[in-house]
């Protein structure tokens, strides 16, 4: 298997046109975190070469919102589609001999098991090109996924150019994709903006790669919604909601109660300690950290607050605050911007 250094590029120009919004579509939140630094999250530590991402509307709050990032950037002054926006990282990879992994920067469903996945069968494979795809139920406006009898990948047909057959094919191409970074560039130089919107196609590069007799594999996830991109408030909260299924799963599992799910939200960035209990109706945002054995909520507001271990929070707002361990908050506490110092354990009364 190859062992070849593994860059990314995320392709992040996208606007918020279809959002009705004046925020870059990257940066719009999915429990607590812009929906660009969930993927950047996802393949921390794959990525072991070159970072790039694709910036084009207010590329300035793009590139601010990643400062903590080890990335560069190239701007999509025009959008000329897809192969455009890959096109203009060139000069970024002219010294690499390696793999390029090609993600956008609306999908933040992906999961780390699925690109580890599709990097393992593009290696294992020794392919020039391998390609993330699912299958749908309803595959409309998506791209075909048609197949050698060897189960390679033929080519990949646009939904408005496929045929009357080949749209009952439910696999769909998902955007992501791994290519030979040699391959992929010599590519690239050989598409053609041929198509009505006069752009540039990276699912042409494809084509290509296979009439050059180059292998292209793909890798099925089974799992539709992780793939799902956002490009309008309705998906936004579809993936709003399945992401936030997926935080309160992984806290439970790690040893705290979540009595009624359905009712509690809490952000990405939120850490909770074991033995704590979560009652209904209980939101927990930003940076708050809760010490291990506290019980917090019902009817409770927490953001950006440090809650020591062995605390009681009821039915109160809390934020910016530093609780010691074994306090006892509210109920109907409004605490903002403060240190609490003092207190009788478990029975202290805070002066507002």
């Amino acid at each position: 298997m190859s062992a070849k250094p593994l860059s990314s590029i995320i392709l992040a120009a996208g606007d918020g046109t279809r959002l009705r919004s004046q925020v870059p579509k990257a940066l719009h939140r999915i429990c607590g975190r812009p929906m660009i630094v969930h993927i950047l999250r996802t393949i921390e530590g794959l990525v072991d070469a070159k970072q790039v991402v694709v910036v084009g509307f207010a590329s300035n709050m793009v590139e601010e919102a990643l400062k903590g990032f080890d990335v560069s950037f190239c701007l999509q002054d025009k959008r000329l589609g897809t192969g455009h926006a890959v096109m203009i990282t060139k000069e970024s990879f002219e010294d690499l001999d390696g793999d390029i992994l090609v993600l956008v920067g609306d999908a933040p469903l992906l999961t780390r098991g699925t690109v580890e996945k599709l990097i393992e069968r593009h290696r294992h494979q020794d392919a020039s090109a391998t390609v993330l795809t699912t299958r749908m139920r309803r595959p409309d406006e998506y791209g075909r996924i048609l197949r050698h009898q060897d189960n390679t990948v033929l080519r990949i047909v646009e939904d408005k150019d496929a045929n009357i057959y080949e749209k009952k094919i439910t696999e769909v191409n998902t955007g992501t994709y791994v290519f030979d970074s040699r391959n992929l560039f010599d590519a690239l130089d050989k598409i053609e903006p041929t198509n009505e919107q006069g752009e540039y196609y990276l699912t042409d590069v494809i084509q290509i790669m296979v009439k050059e007799k180059k292998r292209v594999e793909a890798y099925v996830t089974k799992l539709p919604s992780e793939t799902m991109g956002i490009n309008n408030r309705v998906q936004f909260a579809k993936a709003e909601r399945i992401m936030r299924d997926r935080i309160l799963d992984r806290l439970m599992l790690s040893g705290v109660t979540i009595v009624d799910p359905s009712s509690t939200f809490i952000d990405d960035s939120v850490s909770i300690g074991i033995d704590t209990i979560v009652e209904p109706n209980t939101h927990i945002y930003g940076k708050s950290v809760i010490g291990q054995g506290s019980q917090i909520g019902p009817l409770t507001q927490i953001i950006d607050c440090e809650i020591g271990e062995r605390c009681t929070v009821n039915s109160s707002y809390l934020r910016g605050c530093c609780i010691p361990p074994e306090m006892s908050i509210g109920p109907f506490a409004n605490l903002q911007h403060g240190e609490v110092i003092y207190a009788e354990k478990k029975k202290a009364k805070i002066e507002e």
